[in-house]
């Protein structure tokens, strides 16, 4: 379980769905009262991450009728995380390998042949058995 609070862990989910292709362009997202019965969490909880979807272009509201997914959500959510990435995990591990003294050539191979283990793993463990 996500140590995020839990509007930002509905926000994230109906993210994923978007991205996962479950939800798709002026596709209906789930009511607040399905998501209420769902996920079993408050009214205001669901309502507060649905509306930062709203706020960020994510989502939109048919007045009277619920909310619908934009038509260029996929690739906001896709720029937004990207752009999360780098700041979380690639800037800081530049600045790690610089402190160690890694070149950047270097560094650059090292990520290319993590990939390559971490994708020959991925592939081992989608096989059936």
């Amino acid at each position: 379980m996500s140590n995020d609070p839990l509007f930002l862990q509905i926000k994230h989910r109906i993210e994923d769905m978007i991205l996962s292709g479950s939800l798709g362009p002026d596709e209906q997202v789930p009511s607040s009262t399905q998501m209420v019965s769902f996920y079993q969490v408050n009214h205001l909880t669901i309502l507060k991450g649905v509306n930062m979807l709203v706020d960020e272009g994510i989502l939109y509201k048919k007045r009277g009728v619920g909310m619908f997914v934009c038509g260029d959500a996929r690739e906001r959510i896709h720029a937004s995380r990207r752009e999360a990435f780098v700041s979380t995990f690639v800037a800081p591990m530049i600045r790690e390998s610089r402190r160690l003294g890694i070149p950047d050539a270097d560094l650059i191979q090292l990520v290319s042949r993590v990939s390559k283990e971490v994708q020959n793993d991925d592939e081992h463990t989608q096989q059936p058995r």
